[in-house]
């Protein structure tokens, strides 16, 4: 729902479905200890089909990083949407409840000397997948960040996830600098294609899956446009549009990205030793480019840098 709000300028389609969201949320929240921690949640807890992920962890207490998590993504991004479509009151709600499990999280699943989230508070198991969200729900700090990313991607001891939950993983890995290697992160794709799939699988065990054309598999499919492009929403609607490439070792790139008020299209490409950068924007949107840790503004129309 908040990907929707983001991308798609459609306020009143989100503010019939945040009844729904509230709905969601209370669910959950009756499962909440005292200290915010979600325990013993009813139903398939399923997580991923890796590990212990399948059936979902579980500490001496009932609870797991990965819930809590969850759980807290969900809280930031229904308390951005009531803020600003919603109900205010229910945003302070919902973000002093998100504040409660940061604080829990970091208390009860930080290893400092792993430098990395643990699965449980008995801290017996890690997984990429805790981790990510980690990264994403912005719990990592800045001093921690590159060792927390680079433990992530590569320390096989930890649960690895499979190729639909890479989706957050390489979210996470962009969020933490890394976007640049992005496409050396495909593996699994590649493999799609090297056995003759045209479509992706439902999960990494490409020698058993039965589902071989599956939505949950093909996040490549926006992540050439949002990561190696760079190409995203900066503002709810898609109002404001935020472009960071990460182009690795490319040095001729170019695409185009449909948008609500019609196309975003870029062209990258290296002369000599400037980068001869073209980026046009639909028409009532702006937007910034973000080059080197450099920000540089772009109105509606064309775009032409050389940097």
């Amino acid at each position: 729902l908040h990907d929707y709000w983001m991308y798609r300028n459609d306020n009143a389609f989100i503010k019939n479905k945040l009844v729904g969201a509230r709905g969601i949320l209370d669910f959950f929240s009756k499962y909440q200890q005292a200290d915010g921690s979600v325990k013993n949640t009813p139903y398939w807890a399923f997580v991923d089909w890796a590990g212990n992920m399948g059936s979902g962890p579980s500490g001496s207490d009932g609870s797991a990083a990965i819930y809590d998590l969850q759980l807290l993504l969900a809280y930031q991004w229904s308390a951005e949407m009531e803020a600003q479509i919603g109900l205010k009151d229910l945003a302070v709600i919902y973000n002093q409840k998100a504040e409660q499990l940061k604080a829990t999280i970091q208390r009860k699943y930080w290893d400092e000397g792993k430098k990395l989230y643990a699965d449980t508070k008995e801290k017996n198991g890690y997984s990429q997948h805790a981790n990510s969200l980690a990264i994403l729900a912005g719990l990592v700090s800045d001093a921690n960040m590159q060792a927390v990313a680079h433990n992530t991607l590569t320390d096989k001891s930890l649960t690895q996830c499979t190729v639909y939950f890479k989706y957050y993983l390489n979210q996470a890995m962009v969020k933490a600098g890394l976007g640049n290697d992005y496409l050396s992160w495909l593996g699994i794709w590649r493999e799609n294609i090297a056995i003759g799939m045209t479509t992706w699988a439902e999960d990494s065990s490409l020698e058993t899956v039965r589902s071989e054309c599956h939505a949950w598999g093909s996040s490549p499919n926006i992540e050439f446009f949002r990561t190696v492009l760079g190409i995203d929403t900066d503002a709810p609607g898609f109002t404001k549009i935020k472009i960071e490439p990460h182009l690795g070792t490319m040095t001729n790139v170019n695409g185009v990205m449909p948008h609500p008020a019609g196309k975003v299209a870029v062209k990258y490409a290296l002369k000599g030793s400037k980068w001869n950068i073209n980026i046009s924007l639909p028409q009532s949107t702006t937007g910034v480019f973000v080059w080197k840790s450099k920000i540089y503004p772009l109105k509606s129309g064309v775009n032409s840098l050389v940097i």
